[in-house]
């Protein structure tokens, strides 16, 4: 009784610090080396491209990720409890975890910051708190240098090297230098380097420490996000036979001019929206749902939910490449196409996606079903998420409904154990996660490597995955109906299951009191549908006669149109994710 009351306390508490009111930044301050994201926004916003869409700079990050990523209160329950397993580490933690969370501020204490508590980055009265709250802003990314180390090992994990000139790297020649210098101090500068996918490398391929049982570091090349490298053993690498950037899909392109000032300046082809659009809508919908406790600013987070939506309905094409009747079983085959630049789902390895497949006969009947989602986020049949010891493997053929094919990157510590602790994260026991095309597993670097049973999967490489389902026919009627459906979530049930175990913490208990109050959990990436006839179905046997075979022929047709109508409207991208 006194446990329960305990917790019920601590959920008030946390109930009450939600409720209340974020101290809103000072988006328009000054430190030595940068700028706030208000002063930009003075000519940089209320823009307008050739076909009148607003494509206003300041208002379209601001709804992004990269806009919240020191606000967000998933990375800061997830700092908490690192902390917590690990606070004889308190340092490197609070260093490298702002090092692409609250950069600027990062930068300018040299990594010798605190996150939480009195002084700390998140209290208003540190100094550098504005600069920590604007995340990763304007001229973070565009005072990267274009120095040696960009896009190599030793740029990677937030090293960036930041000009001292108080510049604006851009991607055009400036037609006036005068005005935003004088306005904000930085002087734009033209440089290729800003559109290249060398610059994003410098947050997004992530290498981290970790520790064995005992606390100990054993090590400080754990690749926990290299979508980077990923790209780079694909055909979207600079030198590859499909060369597309980071940018050119995150940040798609349209005709405007720069800035409202001054007056004269044209517009411009190439210009570069700058929504960051990736895939965790779910972040987006809990930031925006609890926007006043987090002080978001929500004026463009809907368009910014609606284009990542989009980009995860052009992540993956999905095939049934046969279905028919083997005897007294029905055999499915599938086909899984990643469309991105990078493995899916990539980056934080708390995301995963998996297939959904459900047969039913002709009475509506149940026969076969793999991979349904429960209300809390756990999957039917995955091992994970009932025992917290086990993973569930990759399946090149599926014969029962507790096997489920989930594509996921799944983390082993030093004992060679499932951890969910980021510092303990050695290696990875599991990596299925769909490969980029171009990307063959037996050629690439360790960092990016497929692990597991994908790795000796024949039908697993160079961006594809062909799985097949054999299950016993037990329906009545003439036919079989298949759908299956693939599913993505980016907070996967074990991670946030262990990431719960310490809600004693506030920022524990704040994020799980958000996370129970989001409707929106998971995504529907895409999905496939077909009928199977089922012959030699005895008349009086539920096979209904000519009406049911009418009734097939019809679902046939209409079935095959929906797909015909999906393949000549889909645009494919070929970089989809971040999140």
């Amino acid at each position: 009784m006194m446990s329960l009351s305990m917790h019920s306390i601590l959920i008030l508490l946390s109930l009450l610090f939600t409720l209340s009111t974020a101290s809103a930044e000072d988006t328009k301050f000054i430190t030595d080396h940068f700028t706030g994201s208000g002063n930009c926004s003075q000519c940089h916003d209320g823009l307008n491209d050739i076909d009148g869409e607003d494509v206003s700079i300041v208002r379209a990050w601001s709804g992004s990720i990269m806009a919240n990523a020191a606000k967000d209160p998933l990375w800061q329950a997830k700092v908490a409890t690192e902390l917590k397993r690990n606070p004889h580490l308190e340092d490197a933690i609070n260093d490298k975890c702002t090092q692409c969370h609250a950069p600027m501020a990062n930068f300018e204490s040299d990594g010798e910051v605190t996150i939480f508590g009195e002084g700390g980055l998140l209290d208003p009265s540190n100094s550098l708190h504005d600069a920590a709250m604007n995340a990763v802003s304007c001229t973070f990314c565009h005072q990267i240098e274009d120095s040696a180390i960009l896009g190599t090992e030793e740029g990677f994990s937030g090293n960036a090297e930041i000009s001292d000139k108080r510049v604006a790297y851009g991607p055009f020649h400036p037609d006036d230098i005068i005005e935003m210098t004088a306005e904000t101090g930085h002087e734009p500068v033209f440089s290729e380097h800003i559109s290249s996918s060398a610059l994003c490398a410098t947050c997004h391929n992530l290498k981290t420490p970790y520790v064995d049982a005992s606390g100990e570091i054993a090590g400080d090349d754990f690749p926990e996000q290299m979508p980077y490298t990923e790209w780079e053993n694909s055909i979207f690498d600079d030198a590859g036979t499909n060369p597309t950037s980071c940018q050119d899909c995150h940040m798609p392109t349209t005709t405007a001019i720069l800035a409202t000032r001054p007056g004269f300046l044209p517009a411009r082809e190439g210009f570069a929206r700058h929504n960051f659009a990736g895939a965790n809508t779910v972040m987006l919908t809990l930031l925006k749902d609890n926007a006043e406790a987090l002080d978001v600013d929500t004026e463009s987070i809907d368009e910014n939910i609606a284009l990542s939506r989009q980009l995860l309905l052009e992540a993956v094409s999905l095939e049934i490449l046969s279905a028919e009747m083997e005897g007294e079983e029905l055999v499915t085959r599938l086909r899984l196409t990643n469309n991105s630049g990078h493995k899916t789902p990539t980056s934080f390895p708390s995301r995963r996606m998996w297939l959904h497949f459900r047969v039913t006969d002709a009475d509506g009947n149940l026969v076969f079903e793999s991979g349904a989602i429960n209300p809390d986020g756990s999957i039917d049949g995955a091992n994970n998420d009932t025992d917290p010891s086990m993973l569930e493997p990759h399946y090149d053929l599926i014969t029962s409904a507790d096997q489920v094919q989930i594509y996921e990157s799944v983390l082993g510590n030093t004992d060679g154990n499932v951890t969910q602790t980021l510092l303990r994260a050695a290696e990875y026991l599991k990596d299925n996660r769909l490969t980029p095309a171009g990307f063959d597993k037996n050629n690439v670097p360790y960092d990016v490597a497929v692990q597991g049973d994908a790795l000796d999967d024949q039908n697993f490489n160079e961006g594809r995955d062909e799985i097949t389902y054999r299950i016993k026919d037990t329906g009545t009627g003439d036919f079989l109906s298949v759908e299956v459906n693939l599913y993505y979530q980016p907070l996967s049930h074990g991670m946030l299951e262990d990431l719960f175990k310490d809600n004693d913490l506030e920022q524990v208990s704040r994020f799980e009191s958000m996370y129970d109050s989001l409707t929106l959990k998971h995504e529907t990436m895409t999905s496939a549908k077909t009928v199977v006839p089922r012959p030699d179905v005895p008349a009086g046997d539920g096979g209904g006669g000519s009406s049911s075979i009418l009734l097939l022929a019809f679902l046939s047709m209409l079935l095959a149109g929906a797909r015909f109508s999906r393949e000549i409207t889909a645009v494919r991208l070929p970089f989809s994710n971040h999140a």
